[in-house]
């Protein structure tokens, strides 16, 4: 697993601790339960270990949500939930 996220469980951003080689481009998205995208983001990695913060997401509608990250080959998905 080359990220962590802090919690699965967000209200307005999402924190990741990442743990990938520097200068790798990271890909995020953000699906809701029917599978919209919701949410994109690119960021090119500047450390080895750096953390990262995905903010506004205040605007999505309270549910479950699927984030999935991908790095090169590397991918993972991971089951959020978005509350008040």
């Amino acid at each position: 697993m080359f990220a962590k996220v802090k919690s699965s469980v967000f209200i307005d951003v999402l924190q990741f601790q990442l743990n990938t080689p520097k200068g790798n481009c990271l890909r995020g998205v953000l699906k809701d339960d029917t599978g919209s995208i919701c949410r994109t983001m690119e960021k090119n990695i500047a450390k080895d270990r750096e953390e990262l913060i995905w903010g506004g997401l205040n605007d999505l509608p309270y549910g479950r949500y699927t984030l999935e990250l991908s790095q090169g080959e590397n991918e993972m998905k991971m089951n959020l939930v978005k509350r008040v």
